[in-house]
């Protein structure tokens, strides 16, 4: 069981948490952050699906209003997005991508060729584990259902990628 100090230390870029940081210099060298981030292991994040950075925000940035799109529009494309999945999956007994199997990534996660090559360049280079692609075209599918695609597209497919920063090897 992990303490929340283990916890703490394993959800920061760092041992100091200021890597990335553009207001203050992180003081560990390379070999220091590749070590801590080593702690969280492979098994272990490959059961994670999405791996994301979440970078300091500047305080003029939190106290501007943001034009963009307004939470219950969000929420209405959300609930689009899970009814179509709830309708695709319900004769297998499934409610969500999250929980396909290998089988149905088959039937509902097709990728064109491009989309093929790209996932392939990906998976070598980052050396993914068959966990982590199978996550990638899970991800990939709901992305596709929030843009209301009935196939998934290179540009899901990348977002999805993207996602899974924490797969990237470590040098």
């Amino acid at each position: 069981m992990l303490s929340w100090n283990t916890c703490k230390r394993c959800s920061n870029p760092c041992p100091c948490g200021f890597l990335g940081d553009p207001q203050h210099p992180c003081n560990c060298t390379p070999l220091v952050v590749q070590r801590y981030r080593r702690r969280l292991s492979g098994p272990l994040l490959d059961r994670i699906d999405l791996h994301v950075e979440v970078p300091r925000v500047p305080h003029k940035d939190l106290a501007d209003p943001v034009d963009g799109e307004s939470s219950s529009a969000i929420r209405a494309r959300i609930e689009t997005a899970r009814e179509v999945q709830r309708e695709r999956l319900a004769p297998f007994g499934l409610h969500a991508n999250a929980r396909m199997a290998a089988r149905h990534i088959r039937k509902f996660c097709p990728l064109d060729d491009a989309g093929q090559k790209l996932l392939e360049l990906v998976t070598e280079r980052m050396g993914l584990s068959a966990r982590s692609y199978t996550r990638i075209l899970k991800v990939a599918r709901t992305i596709a259902d929030l843009a209301g695609s009935d196939t998934i597209r290179q540009p899901h497919l990348a977002e999805a990628i993207q996602y899974r920063g924490l797969d990237r090897k470590q040098s």
